[in-house]
């Protein structure tokens, strides 16, 4: 199989995505994996403009300039994202077969089934369309609970009290062999190289913050279920604070594509030997 693209967390920054167009376009990836974070955020949450004015275009010109050659495209959303996006992107994928959305999906990829998960762990932030509670009701000091913060659409309040990450991976994966499972996330696993965010000491009401901010679930679930490959993004920091962008949890490689500078991280790899994966920052174009 060839080589395939990650990226993630481009929050609409259209130099990031130039960027990875032209190397679609050069490359000839045999599958792309988008994780989350991909529309500018709450400045333009029903993201029109840029899902219909750039990002489906881009999309759209690759294809018809690629032929045979246009990769398999996968794509979650994130926290930064909104639900109204689901639309579009369903609406996209229907009418131009352009990329294949796959939050709490699982679709085939030649010897490999791909999964596709959105939610993060509670966060400080308000916007609570991809957020669920991890392992319990249990909030880290200075978060936000999900159903206290702001909705793009309106979700059944018990529904959002009483879901959980684990819950929702046990319904999605059953008791399926992960052994060639890839699981397209955005929150990374908790206290790995993925997840470290830049709190150092801060605190909230006396309560220190903890510097791991992935989730337990996540963790938990990679070590009891040992997929072949997890792909994260979220936590833009943590490459740069840890000095690593991949990690191991038991059988299972872990990687990250978030990057908190201006660059497209780009990660490469291929399915049979994701341990041998590369990860280049590109200067975007200065429009």
């Amino acid at each position: 199989m060839s080589e395939c693209f990650f990226v993630s967390d481009l929050h609409g920054r259209k130099s990031r995505y130039r960027s990875l167009f032209a190397r679609i376009a050069e490359e000839k990836p045999g599958g792309v994996f988008l994780g989350g974070d991909l529309f500018p955020g709450l400045r333009t949450q029903a993201g029109g403009d840029f899902l219909d004015g750039f990002f489906a275009p881009g999309m759209a010109w690759l294809k018809a300039k690629l032929g045979r050659d246009y990769p398999r495209v996968f794509l979650i959303l994130g926290n930064d994202d909104s639900k109204l996006h689901e639309e579009g992107l369903l609406r996209w994928m229907e009418n131009r077969e352009l990329w294949e959305y796959i939050h709490n999906r699982a679709v085939e990829f030649g010897d490999y089934t791909i999964y596709g998960y959105n939610f993060v762990p509670p966060t400080p932030f308000f916007n609570k369309d991809w957020e669920r509670y991890d392992i319990s009701r249990f909030v880290d000091p200075g978060c936000i609970p999900p159903e206290e913060g702001w909705h793009s659409v309106p979700g059944l309040l018990n529904e959002i009290e009483h879901a959980t990450i684990s819950k929702d991976l046990l319904q999605l994966t059953g008791d399926e062999d992960l052994s060639r499972a890839v699981f397209l996330f955005h929150t990374p696993p908790y206290q790995t190289k993925l997840d470290r965010a830049a709190l150092d000491g801060q605190s909230v009401d006396h309560a220190p913050l903890d510097l791991h901010v992935g989730s337990i679930a996540v963790k938990d679930f990679i070590l009891e279920r040992e997929p072949w490959l997890t792909l994260h993004g979220h936590v833009h920091e943590s490459p740069q604070i840890t000095g690593d962008w991949k990690d191991r949890l038991g059988k299972t490689v872990s990687l990250s594509a978030a990057h908190s500078g201006p660059e497209l991280a780009l990660v490469r790899f291929r399915l049979y030997e994701p341990q041998k994966a590369t990860r280049d920052l590109i200067p975007g174009d200065p429009v």
